[in-house]
């Protein structure tokens, strides 16, 4: 009984003791995506994320492209995603781009449900972001979806909805841009 008490008592001291990943939902008229952040993993792409949430920086986002199987025959190497923020490079809620922090470094691998920054070359990230539909290891450090091999920033995982984005990157495209885009209604951090 003394074993079991003083096991019971690690236990509950363990869990008590556990920091929790930030988590945010994002709300859209075709269900809620709930997502982890690993903010210990990714620290910089995590709290630039956040800020965008808190600042309300992402008023007006939408998913607006989605990257699929069929819509990339000039693509060499293929991926699936769907892609959401604020569509215009230079929009006036940008805060400045982010260091790059590969997946070489974080070990979070582009895996089904991942959530990752979209970027032109690394350090160039800003508010745009992906979610990986199945497993993309081409956008992982040392794949080659982008030239310069340094992978995508990945920085979560979706942990509910993911039936939601398969909605998403079913609906209706043209050149890879959703018709119509799909509103971003809220965004929200929950700790």
């Amino acid at each position: 009984m003394k074993r079991l008490i003083a096991f019971l008592s690690i236990v509950i001291l363990l869990i008590s003791c556990k920091q929790n990943n930030p988590t945010i939902v994002i709300e859209t008229e075709l269900g809620n995506i709930t997502i982890e952040l690993y903010e210990k993993q990714a620290p910089i792409t995590t709290q630039n994320f956040i800020k965008y949430i808190a600042e309300k920086r992402y008023l007006g986002a939408t998913f607006y492209r989605v990257v699929t199987l069929d819509n990339q025959k000039n693509s060499k190497i293929k991926i699936e995603v769907i892609q959401g923020g604020l569509y215009e490079d230079d929009h006036p809620q940008a805060l400045p781009p982010i260091v790059h922090e590969n997946t070489n470094v974080t070990g979070i691998l582009h895996k089904d449900g991942v959530i990752s920054m979209a970027r032109y070359e690394a350090g160039t990230a800003t508010f745009e972001f992906f979610i990986c539909v199945g497993d993309q290891p081409s956008l992982d450090f040392g794949g080659s979806r982008n030239s310069d091999n340094h992978g995508f920033a990945a920085f979560g995982k979706v942990i509910g909805g993911m039936d939601v984005v398969r909605k998403i990157h079913k609906q209706p495209d043209s050149a890879q841009y959703l018709v119509p885009r799909i509103p971003i209604t809220k965004m929200l951090v929950v700790y």
